[in-house]
């Protein structure tokens, strides 16, 4: 069954900060405005579809949840951070370079486009900021999580216990093949390649990765929804092309 409207998160104990994951259906009644390949609910300029349509989407998404506006970046599968962005139209594509991004400003969602990749969003035990990052596993290798998790301990004066972190759905470890491993990853992956399946267990390894970097063990979650197994629920790059792409956000209220 297609899941109905974004799927929320909250990390327990903590107000004053909103997650949520979007689907390709906003809701049974107005499921979205693209047409196939990228029904309904395409939320990115990017991928060949028409803008209007692209436009209404995050039109409907921001005002399903409550969100007067968002910053997302032009993704490039790096590892550049950008703190307090500015927000960036909901009628228009992202100018700015990066795959990570933290505010403390109120009100300003943070979204990451994914198909596959793994959105990954952080937020302060005090409430004090929320950071998203888009993490293929190209930032698997850059270890974003981790250079990410320094970057904004040393930016906000606080220490990688202080923070939460949620994994949004992505490409779960029994679909992530990856043919050419010694290539792309190498020896220092092997922990997390399964060579009979030639697959690599990306959520084991971001969460790995934040450990490392200081996050407690029980301060990491996810939503362990593999994009390409759903596909009622959700696009995947790896299954069909072209497609549309989900947004993951997270704000503070």
């Amino acid at each position: 069954m297609v899941p109905l409207g974004p799927i929320p998160f909250r990390f327990p104990g903590l107000s004053g900060v909103r997650c949520a994951f979007s689907t390709r259906v906003l809701d049974a009644a107005a499921p979205g405005a693209s047409r196939p390949p990228f029904d309904a609910l395409n939320l990115s300029f990017d991928v060949g579809d028409e803008p209007a349509r692209v436009a209404a989407n995050r039109r409907a998404l921001a005002a399903r949840l409550g969100l007067a506006q968002w910053c997302e970046l032009r993704q490039v599968h790096g590892d550049a951070l950008r703190i307090e962005p500015a927000p960036t139209p909901l009628d228009a594509a992202a100018t700015l370079e990066g795959d990570a991004m933290a505010t403390a400003r109120r009100g300003l969602g943070l979204a990451i486009k994914t198909a596959d990749c793994q959105p990954v969003l952080l937020a302060h035990a005090a409430g004090r900021f929320v950071a998203a990052l888009h993490v293929g596993w190209r930032g698997n290798v850059l270890d974003l999580p981790g250079s990410a998790v320094a970057r904004l301990c040393a930016h906000y004066g606080c220490g990688p216990a202080d923070l939460f972190a949620v994994r949004g759905p992505s490409l779960g470890p029994a679909n992530a093949e990856f043919t050419g491993f010694d290539r792309e990853f190498g020896p220092a992956f092997a922990d997390f390649y399964d060579p009979a399946g030639r697959t690599v267990d990306l959520w084991r390894l971001t969460r790995h990765q934040l450990e490392r970097a200081g996050l407690a063990p029980s301060r990491i979650f996810g939503l362990d929804r593999c994009t390409f197994a759903d596909p009622g629920a959700f696009f995947s790059y790896r299954r069909a092309r072209p497609c549309g792409r989900m947004l993951s956000l997270i704000w503070l209220e």
